[in-house]
C-alpha cells in the first residue's frame, strides 16, 4: 500500500489481494470459474492513473502483498492454492498493478521462501507478456537472522533471492527490521549489505521496512553519504495503526523525499467487515480478534453505513478512492 509523499490517498490492496481475501484459512477455495470472470470495478485507485516515482522506479499507486503466500500457520496456506493465486496475479498484473512485495522469510517450515519462489514462476508464465514482464517492479526484503552478521551475506541472501525469483535484478531491496535495540553490530552490516548490493547492480533502489523515526533518520543520512538514495520504507499503517510514530515517519519520509509503504491496510482482515466473535478466521489469527474485534464495532459499523452510502464494499472504502484521510 502506497502513500505519496504528500497525502494518504495512494493505498495499496496488498491485503486485499493476498491469499486471505480468497482463500479463506483452509476452508473451500474460490472457484476458477469465478477468478476467470471476476473484473475489477473501473473505480480502483491504480486505473487511468500515471505510477507514481518510486527512487528511479515507476510503480502503480497499489500494490500486491504475497506475505500469505507459504504462511501455512498465520494464513493457512497450502500448496493446492497456487493455482488460484496465479489467476488472483495475472488478475492483478492485467489491471495495471505492477509493484509485488515479498520476502526471503515468506513461508513457514519447509516452504521458507516460497513466497518468491511463486511470484517467480508466476512472472515467468506470462506468456507472450515480455512487457508485462519488464514492467513489473519486485520489493523483497531481506531478514535479519541471527547467522546473519556480515555484509557479504547479506549479499549473498540477495542472491539467494534472485534466483528463487529467477531474475537477473531485483527491483527494492529491502531490510525486513532493524536489529539497532539488541544487536547494533548487527545493524552496521546490514547497511553496509545494503549498500553492497546497489553498488554491485543486485537491486535497483533499496528501503527498509519496520524501521522507526530515529533509526529512518540514521540510516537515511548513512546511505546519503554514500551516494544512495533511501527510496522507500514500509510501515504498518492503517485505521487500526496510526498512532505517533506512524505519522512522524511519515513526515520524516514527506520532508526526505523517501515514499512511504503501508502495509496490513486492513488490519491483518478485522477491518473487511468480514469478522465477528462469532466468526473468526481459523488459526492463530482468531485468538486476536477475538479479544479486539469487540472494541471495533463503533468503527465498522461507521464504515458500513458509509460503505453503502457510496455503494462500495468496505475493503474498497478503507483503501480505495474514498481514502483513510477522507475518514478522519
Amino acid at each position: 500500500m502506497l502513500m505519496a509523499s504528500s497525502t494518504l490517498t495512494l493505498l495499496t490492496p496488498s491485503a486485499y489481494f493476498s491469499p486471505s481475501s480468497f482463500t479463506p484459512q483452509s476452508e473451500a477455495s474460490v472457484p476458477s470459474s469465478l477468478l476467470k470472470s471476476l473484473k475489477l470495478p473501473p473505480f480502483w485507485p491504480w486505473q487511468n492513473r500515471k505510477k507514481v516515482k518510486m527512487g528511479p522506479l515507476s510503480v502503480s499507486p497499489m500494490g500486491f502483498g504475497t506475505w500469505a503466500w507459504g504462511n501455512q500457520l498465520l494464513w493457512g496456506y497450502q500448496e493446492s492454492m497456487d493455482s488460484d493465486l496465479q489467476r488472483v496475479f495475472n488478475l492483478a498484473v492485467e489491471n495495471g498493478v505492477n509493484l509485488f512485495d515479498t520476502a526471503d522469510s515468506y513461508g513457514t517450515g519447509r516452504l521458507n521462501g516460497q513466497s518468491e519462489k511463486l511470484l517467480g514462476k508466476f512472472i515467468k508464465d506470462l506468456q507472450g507478456k515480455e512487457q508485462g514482464q519488464d514492467e513489473i517492479v519486485i520489493a523483497t526484503k531481506f531478514a535479519a537472522y541471527p547467522w546473519r552478521l556480515t555484509p557479504g551475506q547479506f549479499v549473498d541472501a540477495c542472491k539467494a533471492s534472485m534466483e528463487r525469483l529467477q531474475i537477473e535484478q531485483i527491483g527494492i531491496g529491502q531490510l525486513h527490521w532493524s536489529t539497532a535495540n539488541y544487536a547494533p553490530l548487527q545493524e552496521l552490516a546490514l547497511w553496509d549489505g545494503l549498500v553492497a548490493m546497489y553498488e554491485k547492480g543486485l537491486v535497483r533502489a533499496v528501503g527498509v521496512s519496520n524501521y522507526g523515526p530515529k533509526q529512518l533518520v540514521k540510516i537515511h543520512e548513512y546511505l546519503t553519504a554514500r551516494g544512495i538514495p533511501l527510496s522507500c520504507a514500509q510501515v504498518q499503517f492503517s485505521l487500526l495503526s496510526m498512532g505517533e510514530d506512524q505519522f512522524e515517519i511519515k513526515k520524516i519520509c514527506d520532508s526526505l523525499g523517501i515514499r512511504l509503504i503501508a502495509y496490513s491496510p486492513l488490519g491483518l482482515g478485522m477491518l473487511t467487515g468480514k469478522y465477528t466473535r462469532s466468526k473468526l478466521p481459523r488459526g492463530p489469527r482468531s485468538f486476536l480478534f477475538r479479544q479486539i474485534l469487540p472494541g471495533l464495532k463503533p468503527l465498522l459499523s461507521s464504515l458500513e453505513d458509509i460503505a453503502q452510502r457510496r455503494q462500495k464494499t468496505i475493503p474498497q472504502l478503507v483503501m480505495g478512492d474514498c481514502s483513510v484521510s477522507r475518514l478522519l
